[in-house]
């Protein structure tokens, strides 16, 4: 079925039950980013794959809203389809549910899935309409129309040993029990995929790229509850939950284990999905906040950090070995935007530890790399040579940490053009690398740092600078970030986040520079305690595309520095001519 033919069928199904609009979330019972293949929902109906949007569907009307990390490719993959591309967040745009309300009749009736619907959203959604007399059900259509649906998959939840997770399942159990008698909770739910398995010090692989299992937990004063497939439990993973008394229950159980709770007082995030709130509603009282381990989570310990200090080695090396072999065969040998990316995971599974990608890697070459979350298909992408630019965005899973880093290079001759944009692009990169700055600062507040460069030129990338990292996790996670919208998230020691500034010319080519970085105390003075930033990321710079005139003396001598520090940390790992051509690049500019 094509896209124009699956909301066809959609609207066959509303029609039967007299729904006015039904609205399909990118989620699944956990509210994940990354969807496990049978939650899919929104890629099956449009044929837009990006992590984030959805989509909206009356019935003589279709649109999918989405944010500017995906404008060119929403575009592009919609083609077709019948739906149109709302872009969120840009002057004129409507807000999904004023669009509704606007398109269908008072008295009318907008269905969702509650289990793949936020709370948050379905209250907004739920106020908004009801005051215009329009009613919001829950009613999983998609049901009758996805036939194909695929299963939950039965891949082995395994232990993520103490030694890289710092801290016990015991001691991290407690330590959420304190933050529920802190906020007088008597029962707590953790249904976010990296919570669950943060917490449990356990790993899984039901999601690609994110060492995630699906489960659920339910902790109470006396009692911890993991609710998962419990075939897939390895026999270290069950010996791990009776250590640390945690029982276990069949996944399918988690929703008749809830209906036993009578007035109590639950401890929820507004980010689950309704379904757990309707299941509770009737005897219970709820205290919705954010789970308590999520900045547990953040705010990585020594362990963690000396994980992510380790992998940026390995890593680093496996880079370093994919550039030269890239930059030097480009142009001589037959290769594609989606050959490179296999190529590159290649240099990575020869590293010790290395379970898979953080992500898809994202390998676009001229114009594609202007299409900021650009994928790579194995039929039919651009073929590469040894002309214009590319870019390289890509990570690996490893079993003591998640990388994240992005390269943009020539692999012909660069204009001037894009050399001066590549040099402002490394200028905010550096600058936002060298900041220091004092405790209570938000991610918000450092952003323009990263743009300043830009903005002094009229420019400017319609993406974060930067996002939360997790330690073998998420290469997604929060709740800090570093971007315009305002997040009330203060940062902290431990945090990791992603630093990467970009520009796009549309049509053109794509700039994105990208390490991982970790904030750590710099120094406590009479104004108060500062911090700064610690630079795990190591993998030289390209020179020839930087202009030296446009940075200062102290962005100079922060690359030179940064390049030296990557000379001590790989060089010893490489030999013979890769190890040549990586000297040459990290020679002081």
């Amino acid at each position: 079925m094509t896209s124009k033919e699956k909301v066809a069928a959609l609207r066959e199904e509303m029609q039967k039950n007299n729904v006015d609009a039904f609205i399909v979330y990118s989620a699944d019972p956990h509210m994940s980013e990354y969807l496990p293949e049978e939650w899919q929902e929104r890629a099956w109906l449009s044929g837009f794959l990006g992590s984030a949007g959805f989509v909206v569907v009356t019935n003589d009307k279709a649109g999918l809203w989405t944010d500017g990390r995906y404008f060119t490719q929403a575009a592009i993959e919609l083609d077709g389809s019948g739906i149109d591309l709302f872009k969120d967040g840009m002057e004129g745009t409507p807000n999904y549910i004023d669009w509704i309300i606007s398109v269908i009749p008072s008295g009318g009736k907008v269905a969702v899935n509650a289990v793949a619907a936020s709370n948050a959203n379905w209250e907004l959604l739920s106020q908004k309409l009801n005051s215009k007399n329009i009613t919001l059900v829950d009613f999983p259509l998609l049901k009758e129309v996805w036939k194909e649906r695929g299963t939950p998959s039965a891949n082995p939840i395994f232990v993520h040993p103490v030694e890289r997770a710092g801290k016990s399942v015991s001691d991290k159990i407690s330590a959420i029990r304190q933050k529920m008698e802190e906020q007088e909770a008597t029962v707590h739910i953790i249904s976010s995929l990296d919570d669950v398995a943060w917490t449990l010090n356990l790993r899984g692989s039901d999601v690609d790229s994110n060492p995630v299992f699906l489960g659920y937990i339910v902790i109470t004063k006396n009692d911890a509850v993991l609710f998962t497939g419990l075939e897939k439990m390895e026999v270290a993973a069950r010996k791990q939950m009776d250590d640390a008394f945690v029982k276990m229950m069949p996944y399918e159980e988690f929703y008749n284990y809830l209906k036993t709770f009578k007035n109590e007082k639950v401890l929820v995030s507004p980010n689950s999905n309704q379904q757990i709130f309707e299941t509770l509603k009737t005897d219970n009282q709820f205290i919705k906040a954010p789970v308590p381990g999520n900045l547990m989570k953040a705010q990585k310990n020594e362990a963690e950090l000396e994980g992510f200090r380790t992998v940026m080695v390995r890593d680093g090396v496996a880079m370093v070995k994919f550039l030269y072999w890239l930059t030097h065969n480009a142009g001589k040998e037959a290769m594609n935007e989606y050959s490179i990316g296999e190529k590159l995971r290649g240099f990575r599974a020869e590293g010790e530890n290395f379970v898979g990608e953080s992500f898809g890697s994202i390998v676009g070459y001229k114009d594609n790399g202007a299409i900021m979350h650009y994928s790579a298909k194995k039929e039919g992408s651009k073929d590469v040579t040894n002309e214009e630019t590319i870019l390289v965005d890509s990570g690996g899973q490893y079993l003591e940490g998640t990388t994240d880093i992005t390269r943009t290079f020539a692999l012909g001759t660069p204009s001037e053009e894009f050399k001066r944009n590549s040099t402002l692009v490394l200028q905010g990169l550096i600058r936002l690398s060298m900041v220091k700055f004092p405790k209570g600062t938000k991610g918000v507040h450092l952003d323009a740092i990263a743009r300043l460069p830009l903005w002094m030129e009229g420019k400017d990338f319609n993406h974060g600078t930067g996002h939360g990292v997790g330690s073998f996790m998420n290469v997604h996670e929060g709740p800090q970030n570093i971007r315009k919208d305002l997040n009330p998230q203060e940062l902290l020691p431990g945090m990791v986040c992603s630093n990467e500034p970009g520009y796009y010319l549309e049509g053109h080519y794509g700039i994105r520079h990208e390490n991982l970085i970790a904030v750590k105390e710099a120094e406590k003075t009479i104004h108060g305690t500062f911090y700064e930033f610690e630079t795990l990321t190591f993998c030289p710079f390209f020179k020839e595309t930087v202009v030296k005139e446009i940075l200062s003396e102290n962005e100079i001598a922060w690359l030179n520095g940064y390049h030296k520090t990557c000379e001590e940390k790989l060089a010893p790992h490489l030999d013979g001519e890769v190890k040549e051509w990586f000297l040459q690049l990290v020679s002081p500019l």
